[in-house]
């Protein structure tokens, strides 16, 4: 048996596929759980999901910090029904709050929270993390948009996986939704990427020659007792096997829904376009240093940075690059019927979230907390509600 077959049959390796659909896809938010009284953290994830309904118990999930909840869809054809069930686990979860006295929010980190009031979940899975990770589990959490779009094979999953690679650093960049770290300006338009730097199997992974190079690579590391399992790899684009999809983790979490529909859209896309056209040039794909150089400017810059082009030999705008990416995936869109929301990654330009959360924080962090709860709540292109003053 050739050896991309026998790895490719290991238990934790067998590449799920159960819908039939290719280019499915299913969101996680991770969420900041809220004291109203002073816009902190509030580490009450056992309440919440202990009064969550029961019928849609595989839409909440906890987190590392006892401080976050996952909201997790299920599966959907199209990037419109994935929004309008993340919309109504919004209001869920919002329901759930509000018997509790809690609030939520979503910005790719806490504007203030430090690191020595933060507690870990009681979970088991994030007690084994802390394990691990001794202290560095119980540095400030980070909320993420977690993207997983659905491919028929682990060949398939491998070959999306490398070609994403390329396209990390402006999806990082569209996103940058965090400034703010411990009551300060970082400087950065993400400061949640070197944040969560700390933890290890981060970052942009090399590519693999086959899915079996890829489930040889991670038998490895799990044979000699590295970590328990593959999904212990937080890097910031990974295959699930055991769901069959291709995951994108890079991107912060997004306030407002049309923020989230516009990168969801550009994701079930690029995948597209890079399966059937190749569009991802290899010098790109095949140069981890200028990856991980562009990685850190999307994460210092966000939409303003510039990014190294080794094909055209000098730095690009963001600007430029998402844009002939929106052209190129235009047609994939369309198939899969997700246009509308891909032309509403030019909005992301226009007031990018970390500028956003910097003008609203001219009136203090206790008020852009406020701000960014309200937005929470809101429905898709709808006027935020007023801040009372």
């Amino acid at each position: 048996m050739p050896p991309e077959v026998a790895a490719a049959t290991r238990p934790w390796s067998k590449w799920a596929h159960p819908r039939g659909a290719d280019y499915t896809i299913g969101i996680e938010e991770e969420v900041m759980l809220l004291d109203p009284r002073t816009w902190s953290l509030a580490p009450a994830i056992d309440e919440v999901l202990a009064a969550w309904p029961q019928a849609t118990r595989d839409g909440a999930s906890s987190e590392t910090h006892s401080s976050a909840v996952e909201l997790r869809t299920g599966v959907h054809t199209t990037v419109a029904g994935a929004i309008a069930e993340l919309g109504a686990l919004r209001a869920q979860l919002t329901g759930v709050l509000d018997g509790l006295g809690l609030a939520a929010a979503v910005s790719g980190t806490h504007p203030s929270a430090v690191w020595h009031e933060m507690a870990v979940s009681s979970r088991q899975r994030h007690q084994e993390v802390h394990g691990s990770m001794r202290e560095l589990a119980r540095r400030e959490p980070t909320f993420a948009l977690h993207v997983h779009v659905g491919l028929p094979t682990g060949e398939a999953g491998i070959a999306a996986f490398n070609r994403l690679r390329a396209h990390v650093p402006v999806l990082l960049a569209l996103s940058a939704n965090s400034p703010f770290w411990q009551g300060r300006d970082t400087g950065l338009a993400s400061a949640r990427t070197p944040l969560f730097q700390a933890f290890p199997r981060v970052g942009i992974p090399r590519a693999f020659g086959s899915y079996g190079e890829y489930v040889r690579a991670i038998d490895l590391l799990l044979d000699c007792g590295a970590f328990p399992d593959s999904t212990y790899l937080w890097w910031d684009v990974r295959p699930q096997p055991r769901l069959g999809t291709v995951e994108l983790r890079i991107m912060d979490a997004q306030s407002t829904l049309d923020a989230t529909a516009a990168l969801v859209a550009l994701v079930q896309s690029l995948v597209r376009l890079e399966l059937v056209e190749g569009h991802a040039d290899a010098a790109l794909v095949h140069a981890p240093e200028v990856l991980d150089e562009n990685r850190f400017l999307a994460a210092r810059d966000g939409v303003e940075a510039r990014l190294v082009d080794p094909v055209r030999g000098h730095a690009v705008p963001v600007s430029d690059i998402a844009g002939e990416l929106v052209l190129a995936c235009a047609p994939h869109a369309h198939e899969l019927g997700c246009a509308a929301e891909l032309q509403q990654v030019g909005a992301l330009f226009t007031e990018p979230g970390a500028d956003h959360q910097r003008r609203l924080a001219g009136r203090g962090l206790d008020r852009l907390v406020e701000r960014l709860a309200a937005d929470f709540v809101r429905e898709r292109g709808g006027a935020t509600a007023p801040v009372p003053t």
